[in-house]
């Protein structure tokens, strides 16, 4: 067994072999650390930082490896460690901007066993499922469902569903997350602030693992989605008492270059009032692919601002992957 970090669980939240129905050796055995390495010239790397660290889940025989595509973009190298301690160099194959789903593959032998998918559509609140990091036993988790519900990231991001669980595994980032049939029904993402009933709880949200299957032939071949990308305009937008507010821009990205300020407010696209980050998002979207001249409309102090602009594809900005 590898020597993992220092830190666990205590007893009483980890797993146990008989307290489940399913082969829990096999299940964390597939849970890989995934390490990667990125350019400090690299677009992600003020955000996300130039070393990642966290995990992933062979889900095929040739050792591919889903994880959270994140810890993967732009990456210059990437190394794969399983829970026996073989390190295995890998490649970024894929990762799908609009699940948000990594795939790397391993450029030798992994030797790990193959987690099964499920489908997480019969997954109701109030189950109890297992988190999963690489680490092994201390690194995993007894967690429930608390939540599923639309999620709306910043960075131009919607999910119509999201699954989201506590208590939250401290290490979420391509974390598993298996269910009592012992198969995978979701990939770690985030650390979030969940509301239930009135309580506010950290929790983690996590991509359902029904988004890879209409995706997979298309990111495994082309290595990303099929079909026309969506128009990006590099607007980090925030909710601020029912209003809209850039918080930030991308650097020379498309809102940028037309001009679009800090502290603008966003009331409009092609004239049609927005509410809420998921609602500006899917508006954008909808004008057409990247590329498209997106009207915004903006309130920038007592001036309503009328502004297009040009859209592009995110990733033309991010560095590719090296070919092995």
């Amino acid at each position: 067994m590898a020597d993992h970090t220092e830190w666990s669980f205590p007893a009483a939240l980890q797993p146990r072999p008989e307290q489940v129905p399913f082969d829990l050796d096999s299940a964390i055995r597939s849970v890989v650390m995934v390490h990667a390495e990125i350019p400090e010239d690299a677009f992600t790397a003020n955000a996300l930082g130039t070393e990642r660290v966290g995990s992933g889940v062979v889900i095929g025989a040739d050792g591919l490896v889903l994880t959270i595509g994140y810890l993967i973009t732009e990456a210059s190298s990437i190394w794969l460690t399983t829970y026996e301690g073989r390190v295995v160099p890998g490649h970024a194959l894929a990762f799908d901007q609009t699940t948000g789903f990594g795939l790397v593959l391993p450029l030798g032998h992994l030797a790990t066993p193959v987690l099964e998918r499920g489908s997480s559509r019969s997954l109701d609140v109030g189950q109890v499922v297992v988190v999963i990091g690489h680490g092994g036993l201390p690194h995993s988790l007894n967690a429930k469902v608390i939540a599923r519900r639309e999620f709306a990231g910043y960075w131009e991001y919607v999910l119509d569903e999201a699954l989201f669980t506590a208590p939250p595994h401290p290490e979420w980032g391509g974390t598993a997350l298996v269910g009592t049939d012992g198969r995978l029904l979701g990939v770690g993402s985030l650390l979030v602030q969940e509301a239930v009933s009135g309580e506010t709880f950290d929790a983690n949200m996590f991509v359902p693992i029904d988004l890879l299957e209409p995706a997979l032939n298309d990111l495994t071949s082309l290595g990303r989605p099929g079909g026309p990308p969506r128009p990006w305009l590099g607007l980090y937008a925030a909710e601020l008492q029912d209003r809209l507010v850039v918080s930030m821009l991308a650097q020379s990205g498309p809102a940028h270059r037309a001009g679009v300020r800090r502290g603008d407010f966003v009331l409009a696209v092609a004239d049609r009032p927005v509410s809420g980050l998921a609602d500006l998002f899917r508006k954008i979207w909808s004008v057409g692919p990247a590329g498209s001249e997106i009207p915004l409309t903006l309130g920038r102090g007592p001036q309503t601002l009328h502004v297009r602009v040009r859209s592009a594809d995110r990733n033309d900005f991010l560095l590719k992957p090296r070919r092995h």
